[in-house]
């Protein structure tokens, strides 16, 4: 893995934070007549992409969304198998992670994980907590409703023991009791897999995410696909509201 910066007009001015909805993995191994858990293996080797791609191409941070709050409610072999392949991912991963000055993060309830995973999870969160290159986000037990009412009842309990009154509740002030405090929200939003839904993923940090939908199911997904969807990231005008000058 290339650890400089890739010689690529996306370089110049890359977004500081992509959010990824990875979407797909089971209607991939269904078309190839093949178990649920071989969707979610091939889908390992994208996720290794779109970390090299956006390490390499100066990205500060990337958000992927890997296991929600619902899906708790999928069969518990699959659930198993998930847990496992994370574990082996963590495995395989932490050296290059290391090696490429990568930070790990997770964002979700991560008490909800089985001990053995958040053991790993805590292991390599340890070995690379001083790497400052890019920070991974990985969404583990994960729900944006989930995480403002966190953030709600932190306020409150605030508000409740002398520590802030309500006239402080601003944006920003709430911002900062979110998972994602003290990171840039998402420039770009990508899903993969075709449908047209959020599916309750970073709902208050992406207000203002350029989002990009292709049909494409995610293990198939490519550095080259990615690389067309920055290029149309930087041709995009991004007024907030505003009327252009």
């Amino acid at each position: 893995m290339k650890s400089e910066v890739s010689d690529t007009p996306e370089a110049d001015h890359p977004p500081q934070h992509v959010a990824v909805i990875m979407d797909g993995n089971g209607r991939w191994a269904k078309k190839r007549l093949m178990n649920r858990v071989k969707g979610h293996e091939k889908g390992a080797e994208a996720v290794r992409m779109i970390v090299r791609t956006c390490r390499e191409i100066g990205v500060g941070y990337l958000t992927l969304y890997a296991f929600s709050t619902e899906n708790w409610q999928r069969p518990k072999g699959e659930i198993k198998a998930l847990m496992e392949l994370l574990k082996r991912f963590l495995s395989s991963e932490r050296k290059e992670m290391t090696d490429n000055n990568i930070r790990l993060n997770i964002i979700g309830e991560k008490e909800r994980l089985p001990d053995d995973v958040v053991a790993r999870v805590d292991e390599v969160m340890a070995e690379t907590a001083a790497n400052d290159g890019m920070q991974l986000n990985i969404a583990l037990s994960y729900g944006g409703r989930s995480e403002i009412a966190m953030a709600c009842a932190a306020i409150a309990l605030k508000v409740k023991n002398g520590e802030a009154d309500i006239q402080s509740i601003t944006p920003a002030f709430f911002e900062n009791h979110l998972y994602t405090a003290n990171m840039p929200d998402p420039e770009i939003l990508v899903r993969t897999g075709g449908e047209h839904r959020i599916s309750n993923f970073l709902l208050w940090q992406i207000a203002y995410s350029e989002i990009f939908i292709t049909p494409t199911l995610w293990p198939d997904f490519s550095r080259e696909e990615f690389m067309e969807m920055l290029s149309e990231f930087r041709s995009r005008e991004r007024r907030f509201g505003r009327l252009e000058d």
